[in-house]
């Protein structure tokens, strides 16, 4: 299937305190803290340019105003960008997602954390979502993570593992021939998840992926050999 650019859209999670880059996020949002001259928000909102999505939605909280600012500055990038503000209090993943349900209409959508820089092929995972069938697809990469997904040899989620104190959650009966493999802040959502969410509206998307791994197929897209950054914490601008 061909991604069609008109009709696909995105998100980008843009709402967090930036707690893990303090101080640099005291007086500017995560978002607009700059890695290569660019902000990063303007480094997410290129890249899924570039691989067709050109409608936008990006949930704000703090510093709200100054990311709205940045991006009416920037003329909207000459393309579709609406704002979800979480004015009263921060939703987590799971309840920033849902509070922007009025977004989307009955096509998969592209879920981007403004924090993570990528050369991933975003168009090839769309389309490797569409030809799955499965209700998510979360791009994971091979690397050294503290929290891993654990993957069956089908290549969809079948739990998680926290790798410091070896809490792990399983979906389903126990199998030896999981592979562990670390989250890349990047996927994919079938609007169906909107029926499917919890009714709290504050909730983090972890435990709703593999609660929903228990009866849908939630799809684990690798993409190995592209770069990929966690620009969310300190070191990584030192």
């Amino acid at each position: 299937m061909v991604l069609q650019t008109k009709e696909n859209k995105a998100i980008i999670l843009a709402a967090g305190l930036g707690t893990r880059l303090k101080p640099l996020t005291d007086h500017k949002p995560k978002a607009l803290l700059e890695w290569e001259g660019l902000p990063l928000l303007e480094h997410a909102i290129l890249k899924l340019l570039s691989n067709g999505f050109t409608s936008i939605i990006i949930n704000v909280h703090h510093h709200a105003g100054m990311i709205i600012d940045f991006v009416k500055q920037k003329d909207y990038f000459g393309i579709d960008i609406e704002f979800s503000h979480e004015k009263e209090e921060l939703l987590d993943t799971g309840g920033g997602i849902a509070f922007a349900s009025w977004f989307f209409r009955d096509e998969p959508f592209l879920v981007y954390n403004v924090d993570i820089i990528s050369n991933i092929d975003l168009r090839a995972m769309y389309d490797a979502h569409i030809q799955s069938g499965a209700i998510a697809t979360m791009a994971v990469k091979e690397r050294v993570t503290t929290r891993s997904l654990l993957m069956s040899k089908e290549g969809l989620l079948k739990g998680w593992r926290d790798n410091r104190s070896g809490e792990t959650i399983l979906t389903g009966p126990e199998d030896e021939r999981l592979t562990p493999i670390a989250f890349s802040a990047i996927h994919i959502m079938d609007p169906k998840v909107f029926t499917l969410f919890p009714k709290e509206k504050r909730f983090p998307l972890m435990p709703f992926y593999l609660e929903l791994a228990k009866n849908y197929p939630v799809n684990l897209y690798r993409h190995d050999h592209d770069s990929w950054a966690d620009m969310g914490k300190l070191e990584s601008f030192s």
